[in-house]
């Protein structure tokens, strides 16, 4: 897969076929679109391209709004689409002048005349253009004037549930990790870099690696102890990790703390990724260390029987 920063720097294919969005989390809807997308390129014996932008439009179009959060940084979408097959990744900057680009504009002079499109693989109510104008109906339109097929994929379900990765966000949001593994399709993850704690967890055995997330957008589960897999060098490792101000110490910031499973060696300033498979229980506030030592052995028998 090439990568692309600007469209500018994309070079026309022959033939292309082309999908739009943020794809925020390549969740299992994407990937029916992916898949799509990919089959399109074959069937007109041309390229696959998929269109992203970064920042995500909310970020850019409403920077007052700090609320939103990501599934994916924007390293991890460009791996994650790296392993779906398709030819070229094109990551264009969203400003607000790109915003201000009609949709017929859009179709013109992006699709038509710089990436020369050939088919238009859209999901399900696709919008686009200034003010979200541009839809299906109109594609369809566009299309002969400009020489090109579109195809629309239909609502993907779970559960008679519409994936989408506002669903997602709200699941993790509210810690259900079991409902946002599902809309995946894989187990939501995080990643950082190992930092200083204050090393309160090796005083009663079950030592913490301390973890400050690469990215300020991306999104971290509730507040809650959870069974984590926990991928180290190459290395996978089962564990326990807690979301939360750590109240029994009278902590304030939040933090997010991993105990390691038979593990003891110093990772500090390491990258860690952190598999999330399930939430275990809320944080809680315990009188005494020795009351939390005993509920941390609890939780640890918990999580190895859902890791297993």
């Amino acid at each position: 897969m090439k990568v692309y920063h600007h469209i500018n720097e994309f070079k026309s294919a022959k033939n292309s076929a082309i999908t739009i969005g943020t794809f925020d989390g390549v969740h299992s809807g994407h990937q029916v679109i992916i898949n799509k997308l990919i089959a399109a390129a074959k069937k007109i014996n041309g390229e696959s391209i998929l269109l992203t932008f970064f920042p995500h439009p909310r970020m850019v179009l409403y920077p007052d709004d700090t609320e939103l959060r990501l599934l994916n940084t924007i390293t991890e979408k460009t791996e994650m689409l790296a392993k779906t097959g398709i030819d070229h990744l094109i990551i264009h900057p969203f400003s607000k002048k790109f915003s201000r680009l009609s949709s017929t504009e859009f179709v013109r002079n992006i699709l038509a005349n710089q990436l020369n499109v050939s088919t238009l693989i859209i999901g399900f109510d696709h919008h686009f253009g200034k003010n979200r104008e541009g839809s299906y109906e109109q594609l369809n339109e566009l299309a002969p004037l400009y020489d090109f097929n579109v195809e629309e994929i239909p609502a993907q379900e779970i559960q008679k549930i519409n994936i989408s990765s506002t669903k997602i966000r709200n699941s993790l949001n509210c810690g259900e990790i079991n409902a946002a593994n599902q809309f995946l399709g894989y187990h939501y993850f995080i990643k950082g870099t190992v930092v200083e704690g204050n090393k309160m967890g090796r005083e009663i055995g079950f030592p913490t690696a301390n973890i400050k997330v690469d990215e300020w957008y991306k999104l971290v589960p509730a507040n809650g102890v959870y069974a984590v897999k926990v991928n180290l060098k190459g290395t996978t490792y089962n564990g326990m990790l807690n979301i939360g101000s750590r109240p029994t110490i009278n902590g304030t910031d939040v933090t997010i703390e991993v105990n390691i499973f038979n593990f003891d060696e110093d990772i500090y300033n390491k990258e860690i990724q952190i598999e999330f498979y399930e939430r275990i229980r809320n944080e809680e506030k315990f009188n005494h260390l020795s009351d939390l030592k005993t509920q941390l052995q609890l939780d640890k028998q918990h999580a190895l029987q859902i890791l297993v």
